[in-house]
């Protein structure tokens, strides 16, 4: 299997892959299942100082607002998935 850098930037293209895109991939890939609903970085909160700061960082003047991406949450909450043991 080809190893692939982290990718910082959140593209939904394959050169570089974050982990719930990862995560999401295999499912679809696999399975042919979706699971969590996937949003574009527009759909999230951006008004947080540090989120700015980060967003100016990794972006400069060039924010891809209308970028794929699936978060953690989103497939945590996806109605495909069961959890099959709880210990707390």
């Amino acid at each position: 299997m080809e190893r692939k850098p982290y990718d910082i930037w959140f593209g939904w293209d394959n050169r570089y892959i974050y982990c719930s895109e990862l995560v999401w991939k295999i499912y679809d890939k696999a399975l042919n299942l979706k699971i969590g609903q996937l949003q574009t970085i527009n759909d999230f909160n951006l008004s947080s100082p540090t989120v700015k700061q980060k967003l100016k960082e990794r972006y400069g003047d060039n924010i891809p607002y209308q970028e794929t991406v699936i978060s953690p949450v989103a497939i945590f909450n996806s109605p495909l998935l069961t959890t099959v043991d709880k210990k707390w």
